[in-house]
C-alpha cells in the first residue's frame, strides 16, 4: 500500500473553477435524467454505490447519488474523486488498502478506510469546453475486479452524462420558452432511452447471473443500445 501528501492541483485548475461556477453544474444535476445515469451504472456494474461528483476548489458536491444521500459534501481533500480531476483521466482502485497507482494521499486513504471503501472507479465528466468538472463513479465495500472493457463502458457512459449536460445548456440557452419546451421533450425521450437500457441489464442479469466483472459478451450487448442514446443527443437541435 502506498500513500503520499495531498494531490496536487492541475495545471488549469484556475481556468476549470471559472467555467464549473459559470455553467451552474448542481442546479443541471438535479434534472431526473441524471438520475437515471446513475441508477443504470450501479445496475450495469453492479455496485451499491454509483454517483455523479462534482469537485469544486475546496468541497466535493454529490448532487445524484445510489446508495448514500445525495446532495451530501465532503471536502476535497479526503475524497478520491478528486484523484481523477487531478490525472484528467479515469482512475481505478480495484482494493484501495493495496492499491499504488496512483498513489492515493493519506488522508484520502484514512478516509476511505473509514467509510469502509475498498473499491473504487471513476470517470471524468466534462464541460462543453472540456475541463473536468467531476466524476461519474462505483464504490464498493468489497474489493472488485474491473476489465478494461468496464473501464471503456464506464468512461463511454460518462461521456453521455457529459453530451446531455452540454445539450441541457444549449437548449434552455435558447430564448423564450422554445428552448425549455425542446429539452423537456428531449428529457423525456432520454430517460425512455435510459429506461429500455436498464430493462436490457436486468433481463441480461437474470438470464446470466450476476457475473463479477461483467462479462463482455454483456457489455457488447449494453453498448449497442448506448449507441441508439447517442444517438439521441447527436440529433438533439438545441
Amino acid at each position: 500500500m502506498a500513500t503520499s501528501s495531498p494531490s496536487p492541483l492541475p495545471d488549469d485548475e484556475s481556468a476549470r473553477l471559472v467555467a464549473l461556477r459559470s455553467f451552474q453544474v448542481l442546479a443541471a444535476l438535479a434534472e431526473p435524467v441524471f438520475e437515471e445515469f446513475v441508477a443504470l451504472a450501479a445496475r450495469l456494474f453492479q455496485v451499491p454505490i454509483s454517483l455523479l461528483s462534482v469537485v469544486e476548489e475546496t468541497d466535493v458536491h454529490y448532487p445524484v447519488a445510489i446508495g448514500m444521500p445525495a446532495h451530501s459534501r465532503l471536502p476535497r481533500a479526503e475524497v478520491l474523486c478528486s484523484t481523477a480531476i487531478t490525472q484528467g483521466r479515469a482512475v481505478v482502485y480495484h482494493d484501495v488498502l493495496l492499491e499504488q497507482h496512483p498513489p492515493i494521499p493519506a488522508e484520502v486513504l484514512r478516509v476511505a478506510e473509514q467509510n469502509h471503501v475498498r473499491f473504487y472507479a471513476g470517470a471524468l465528466l466534462r464541460l462543453p469546453d472540456q475541463h473536468p468538472l467531476g466524476t461519474l463513479c462505483l464504490v464498493n465495500h468489497e474489493p472488485r475486479p474491473f476489465t478494461l472493457d468496464e473501464q471503456r463502458i464506464l468512461e463511454l457512459l460518462a461521456g453521455l452524462v457529459s453530451q446531455t449536460l452540454a445539450v441541457r445548456q444549449r437548449c434552455r440557452a435558447r430564448p423564450g420558452d422554445a428552448g425549455q419546451g425542446q429539452w423537456a421533450h428531449l428529457s423525456a425521450e432520454l430517460q425512455e432511452e435510459i429506461g429500455a437500457l436498464n430493462a436490457l441489464v436486468r433481463y441480461l442479469n437474470a438470464r446470466n447471473g450476476s457475473a463479477v466483472p461483467v462479462p463482455t459478451v454483456f457489455l457488447a450487448q449494453v453498448e449497442g443500445r448506448m449507441h441508439d442514446l447517442q444517438g439521441v443527443l447527436d440529433a438533439a437541435h438545441c
